[in-house]
């Protein structure tokens, strides 16, 4: 079976352009291991937060980057901003947290 001139060298600049831009992590892009691992540390955070009895887990968003927690959201007092950066921090692979947090109506 012949391949024609043309597709094979389209097939070729395409296999290199995704290995070019799939394997070339950036300091703006993550890794898919370095996701799978921030996707892990959200979801920890977010369920050490719902199961912390005095935070209201529907008011805080949870995102991670590289190992960065951000909390954001409108809580109810100062007291819940420290407790969701103290429960936040205490998750295993967490290294630093990032409180964007605001008391509601303040």
């Amino acid at each position: 079976m012949k391949i024609s001139h043309n597709r094979f060298i389209t097939f070729l600049l395409g296999v290199l352009l995704v290995s070019f831009i799939g394997c070339a992590p950036t300091n703006k892009q993550e890794s898919t291991g370095q996701y799978v691992d921030d996707a892990l540390i959200t979801t920890k955070v977010k369920t050490a937060i719902f199961n912390e009895p005095t935070l209201k887990a529907t008011e805080i968003n949870v995102e991670t980057y590289k190992g960065t927690v951000q909390l954001s959201g409108f809580v109810n007092s100062q007291t819940d901003i420290n407790k969701a950066v103290e429960v936040a921090r205490q998750v295993k692979g967490v290294a630093a947290v990032k409180n964007d947090m605001r008391v509601k109506g303040g």
